[in-house]
């Protein structure tokens, strides 16, 4: 039974203070080293980056079947006297790249292309070190946000998974008659160095904020302009693996006129593939290795994807969101640069600058649809007051 209170007791006296309202369940988890992680991420990021670049210039200066073993572990150390050398060089002389195109090679021009070779693969053996030290080391600190050990350990396994299609492709063309790797499996592996780098963006850019600033944001979510760009990012992305096949067959040399090819807005031949046996290859070989077909579909297609690029930037000029504006802005600069450098790359045969500029700016317009698809997704609200809404 409650006590009898005295007429000249204050209201409140005797009454506990009231509990301060605590945050939300999501402000109440526990949120992991979000920025340490993100800083691991943006280092994995730029090495990727970096691997792609070198892995373009490999392709261009046709080093990659130098070295035609795939030693994991034992092959980080390079040939350290000249017997060792010679024993690469014995090896290299085994294979169609060097009888049929590199007949008589020196070993001084032999060890050229191997270095190029050598520090891709180390690149790669780097990307994996990095990657393991980063995520054992959060691991062990407990400092992986809840939710993120997955995503994390997914880029690991889609590591691995690259090295091992990179053997892969380098082993077609170490027999038979390629002088090449098979340019279908040069796209797998540079299609899969794109997912990669995608992931990597993306992740970065989730966790540039908190998870309750992106629950917030998300629900200013633009989800026509999220569609358009995310057609925009597949379409892109069907690009770059064409223009692996452009580069796997050295198509990009093979018509150095623009906007016609040598004459001709078709290329005469296109369905012709030669046998080796004085006879023609099916249809369907002429799609992955008639260079004036895969040139011709891969310039058709940069001209249908710099067009729909248009329409998703009409649509993003009148996002609600200065940030949103911004970044499909920035979409539609590079699109118009990386057409040019695709023109430019394709009248001067591909001269290694530009056709590495280009593949670069493959990587840049990557990214940067990757962020305006983001920001559609978890747009950034600004000031009505700075006019920054």
């Amino acid at each position: 039974m409650a006590s009898k209170r005295s007429i000249f007791e204050e209201v409140g006296e005797g009454q506990k203070a009231p509990v301060a309202p605590t945050g939300g369940g999501i402000d109440a988890r526990p949120k992991g080293a979000r920025r340490g992680i993100r800083l691991w991420l943006i280092a994995l990021f730029l090495l990727v980056a970096a691997m792609i670049a070198v892995g373009g210039l490999t392709r261009l200066t046709d080093s990659g079947l130098s070295i035609t073993e795939w030693k994991p572990v034992t092959g980080a150390l390079p040939p350290m006297d000249e017997t060792t050398w010679q024993a690469e060089f014995e090896k290299y002389q085994a294979i169609p790249e060097y009888q049929l195109q590199n007949k008589g090679m020196t070993l001084e021009a032999f060890k050229s292309i191997y270095w190029w070779e050598w520090g891709h693969r180390q690149l790669g053996r780097l990307i994996g070190v990095v990657w393991f030290v980063g995520f054992a080391g959060f691991a062990l600190a407990r400092q992986i946000p809840p939710g993120w050990a997955g995503r994390l350990l997914l880029l690991g396994v889609l590591g691995g998974a690259q090295g091992a299609v990179g053997w892969w492709m380098v082993s077609s063309g170490l027999g038979g008659e390629m002088l090449d790797v098979a340019s279908y499996r040069l796209a797998v592996h540079l299609g899969l160095a794109f997912v990669i780098l995608g992931f990597i963006a993306w992740y970065v850019f989730l966790l540039g904020r908190s998870e309750a600033e992106l629950m917030t944001a998300r629900r200013g979510r633009e989800a026509k302009l999220f569609s358009l760009s995310t057609g925009l990012m597949h379409f892109a992305f069907l690009q770059i693996l064409l223009g692996a096949l452009v580069a796997g067959i050295d198509a990009g040399r093979a018509f150095p006129t623009w906007p016609l090819m040598n004459g001709e807005f078709f290329p005469a031949d296109a369905f012709y593939v030669p046998d080796g046996q004085g006879g023609t290859l099916p249809v369907w070989h002429a799609f992955f290795e008639n260079p004036g077909l895969v040139q011709f579909i891969h310039r058709m297609s940069g001209y249908l994807l710099f067009i729909f690029g248009i329409v998703v930037w009409l649509k993003g000029r009148k996002s609600s969101y200065q940030a949103t504006r911004s970044a499909f802005h920035a979409v539609m600069a590079m699109l118009l640069a990386q057409m040019v450098l695709g023109i430019v790359t394709a009248i001067t045969a591909a001269h290694v600058h530009v056709a590495i500029t280009h593949q670069i700016g493959a990587v840049i317009l990557w990214v940067l649809i990757l962020r305006a698809r983001h920001l559609s997704q978890y747009p950034i609200a600004g000031s009505i007051r700075e006019g920054t809404a």
